[in-house]
C-alpha cells in the first residue's frame, strides 16, 4: 500500500500543479484534483478513526459508506493526512474518481446544451425549469393531475408537489424525490415518471399509471438543490443556518421524529454530512413534509424515497441491527421483485436489497422509517439509483432515461408483488 500511495501522492502534486485556474467572474466552489477514495476496513475501530478525516468538511466529504467501506472525496491538499490515517487503521484505499471537478465540468457542458428553457431528460434541469414544466403539465391535464404544496422551505420556497390520478379508489404511492440537494438523478427520474405516466401509450405503463394514485415530490430540498446549481455542487445538507455553529444546514434525511439520534444514527456536529439537526423536524422542509404525509396517510400505501448512489432498495429498520420489522419477510420479497425486474433488462443493473442498517449502516431520523414506524406506511423503501462509485453523484446525463427506465420497470414490478401481498388494499 506504501507504494501506492507514494504514487497517488505525487500523482495528486503534479495534478495540483497543472490544475486549471479558477476564473475569478466564476463564484461557484471548484473541485479541482479532489480525488474519491473506496477505504476498506474491518472493524468499528477502524471505521471510527477514518471517520474522524471528515470533520475538516473543506478537505474530506463523506460519499458514501457500507458495512466495510467507505467512499471518501478527498482534497489534494489532505492527501498526506489521509494517507497517515490509512496507516493508522491499518486499511487499505483504491481510487476510483481522479477528479471531481472534470466530471463537474463535463455535466456542466451537457447541462448547456441546447437552450436554457428547454426542458427534457438529456440534461439536467434547475428547480426553476421544473417548476416550469410542471405548471405546463398542470394546464394541459387539469382532470388528470393536480398541484399540491408540502410547504415552504427555509429560504421561503415553495415546497411542490403533483398528484396523478385517473380514477377514484385507488392504492396511493408518494415518491420523495432530492431531499439530499446533490442527487441530481433523482429529481430527473421523477421528472420523467410523471411524463411517462401522463404521455406513455405502452400497456404495462397504462395500467400502472391509471391503477394508482401518484403523489410526487421532484425537489424536497429546495434550497439544497439551488444551491447545488449556482454555488456547490457538491452540497448535501439544508441551508439553514445552526445557532452554535459556523456550518450550514442539517442532513434532512437524518432530521425526521422517528428515533432520532438513536445509536449514532447520526452525527451532533452541525459540520457533519448527516448532522441530524438540533431537535427533531428543525428543518422546515422535513417538518412541512411530515405534516403533509401524515395528513394523506390513510391513502397512502407505499412510500418510496428516491436517493443516489449505490443500487440499492433499502428497507426499515435503519435504526437498530437489533431486531427486522415484523413484515421483513415481504419487504424482502418486495424489494426482490424490484431488483429482478431492474437486472432482467438490458442494461442488466444489479441491485443489492436489505434493511438499511443490515445492509449499510445505522440511520436514524430518515424518512424510509418515519413512514413505516410512525405512520404506518407498511411499504416504505429508500432507492439508492445508479451507479455503484465509477461517477458517484455526478451521474452523467446520458444516464437519465436508462435509469428512469429502470425506475419504472422495478416499480411496476414492486408493485405487482405488493398487490399479490395484499398491501394495496384500500385504507380509507
Amino acid at each position: 500500500m506504501g507504494n501506492t500511495f507514494t504514487w497517488l501522492w505525487a500523482l495528486a502534486l503534479l495534478q495540483g500543479a497543472l490544475g486549471a485556474a479558477v476564473p475569478e467572474t466564476d463564484s461557484r466552489i471548484r473541485y479541482d484534483n479532489y480525488a474519491v477514495y473506496k477505504v476498506k476496513y474491518e472493524s468499528v475501530e477502524q471505521r471510527n478513526l477514518l471517520e474522524k478525516l471528515t470533520e475538516d468538511r473543506a478537505n474530506v466529504r463523506l460519499w458514501h459508506e457500507a458495512k466495510d467501506e467507505l467512499h471518501l472525496m478527498i482534497s489534494p491538499q489532505s492527501l498526506s493526512e489521509f494517507q497517515t490515517k490509512v496507516r493508522q487503521a491499518n486499511a487499505s484505499a483504491e481510487i476510483f474518481i481522479a477528479n471531481v471537478q472534470d466530471l463537474i465540468d463535463m455535466e456542466t457542458t451537457e447541462n448547456s446544451r441546447g437552450t436554457s428553457d428547454e426542458f427534457g431528460w438529456k440534461r439536467y434541469n434547475s428547480l426553476a425549469q421544473i417548476e416550469a414544466w410542471l405548471d405546463e403539465i398542470l394546464a394541459r391535464y387539469p382532470v388528470i393531475t393536480e398541484g399540491f404544496i408540502v410547504g415552504q422551505s427555509y429560504e421561503g420556497r415553495t415546497i411542490r408537489g403533483i398528484k396523478i390520478s385517473y380514477k377514484s379508489g385507488n392504492p396511493g404511492v408518494f415518491i420523495e424525490s432530492n431531499i439530499h440537494a446533490r442527487e441530481w438523478i433523482t429529481s430527473a427520474t421523477a421528472t420523467w415518471l410523471i411524463n411517462q405516466f401522463l404521455t406513455s401509450e405502452d400497456p404495462l405503463v397504462r395500467t400502472l399509471a391509471e391503477s394508482h394514485d401518484w403523489y410526487i415530490v421532484p425537489v424536497l430540498n429546495v434550497d439544497g438543490f439551488v444551491y447545488t446549481h449556482e454555488k456547490d455542487r457538491m452540497w448535501r445538507k439544508t441551508r439553514q443556518p445552526s445557532a452554535t455553529s459556523s456550518c450550514i444546514g442539517a442532513d434532512p434525511n437524518r432530521n425526521y421524529d422517528s428515533h432520532w439520534m438513536e445509536n449514532n444514527g447520526a452525527s451532533s456536529n452541525p459540520c457533519a454530512e448527516n448532522y441530524g439537526g438540533p431537535q427533531p423536524f428543525s428543518e422546515p422542509e422535513i417538518k412541512a413534509m411530515s405534516e403533509f404525509v401524515a395528513g394523506i396517510k390513510d391513502k397512502v400505501n407505499v412510500m418510496l424515497a428516491f436517493h443516489s448512489y449505490s443500487q440499492l432498495l433499502l428497507s426499515p429498520y435503519g435504526h437498530t441491527e437489533e431486531e427486522l420489522p415484523p413484515n421483513y419477510d415481504d419487504l424482502m420479497e418486495v424489494a426482490k421483485a424490484y431488483a429482478d425486474a431492474v437486472e432482467a433488462m438490458p442494461y442488466g443493473t444489479v441491485y443489492r436489497y436489505g434493511t438499511a442498517s443490515g445492509i449499510l449502516y445505522i440511520a436514524s431520523g430518515a424518512t424510509n422509517d418515519w413512514a413505516y414506524n410512525e405512520q404506518d406506511i407498511q411499504i416504505s423503501y429508500t432507492i439508492e439509483f445508479r451507479d455503484t462509485g465509477h461517477y458517484g453523484f455526478i451521474l452523467p446525463p446520458v444516464h437519465i432515461v436508462p435509469n428512469a427506465e429502470e425506475a419504472l420497470f422495478g416499480i411496476a414490478a414492486l408493485l405487482d408483488k405488493c398487490k399479490e401481498l395484499g398491501y394495496l388494499a384500500i385504507k380509507y
